[in-house]
């Protein structure tokens, strides 16, 4: 009895593990999928339904890609990030003037996601090192200029094999590039859903 039972221990340990795992790889699958959607980068701001609702299809800007992944999986970032907004408003960026929280576009702006991301992912280093990048991986960039930029790593790796291939969208669309080290790293998270 007492060699079963770390045993059992040791198993439902490493099936928590591979249900984690099977989620950022079917996550990176879905953001992935996105690569053949014809999108126009259109940072306007579009008044859409609440919840689950998206701007038109042809149209998105980097969050966009996100959102669209994230909701193949079940998961609303819209819904979620305005019910965590409504609750802890004052904890947002405050960059923008708002009052209270806004549906339409809360959720389509990188400094909330990564206030978000921080608080119900993990968050991961900042590095130079391709190994401590996965498939599923959320990063975002400082651009400069103010211009800040996400994007969600795939299981498509760069021609060396050594870096995951980024599912982004810095204005030429949904794209799949070869990008992680191009900018400045200044967020690095994995989010499997609100626990």
């Amino acid at each position: 009895m007492r060699t079963i039972l770390p045993l059992v221990v040791l198993m439902t340990a490493l099936s928590g593990l591979q249900a984690q795992t099977s989620f950022l790889e079917d996550l990176a699958d879905s953001a992935a999928s996105l690569q053949g959607q014809s999108v126009t980068y259109d940072p306007a701001y579009f008044s859409i339904p609440y919840p689950n609702s998206d701007v038109p299809a042809d149209k998105g800007v980097c969050t966009d890609v996100l959102i669209r992944a994230y909701r193949k999986m079940g998961i609303d970032l819209q819904k979620e990030l305005h019910e965590d907004m409504r609750e802890n408003f004052k904890h947002y960026p405050q960059n923008w003037g708002l009052r209270k929280p806004d549906p339409n576009i809360d959720h389509r702006r990188v400094p909330n996601l990564m206030h978000f991301f921080s608080q119900y992912g993990q968050v991961l280093p900042l590095s130079r090192n391709p190994k401590d990048f996965r498939p599923g991986d959320i990063v975002c960039w400082n651009l400069g200029g103010g211009i800040l930029h996400i994007g969600i790593l795939t299981a498509y790796y760069s021609p060396d094999g050594k870096r995951p291939l980024v599912m982004h969208n810095i204005g030429g669309g949904q794209v799949l590039e070869d990008v992680l080290f191009d900018y400045k790293i200044m967020g690095h998270y994995s989010f499997k859903g609100k626990k």
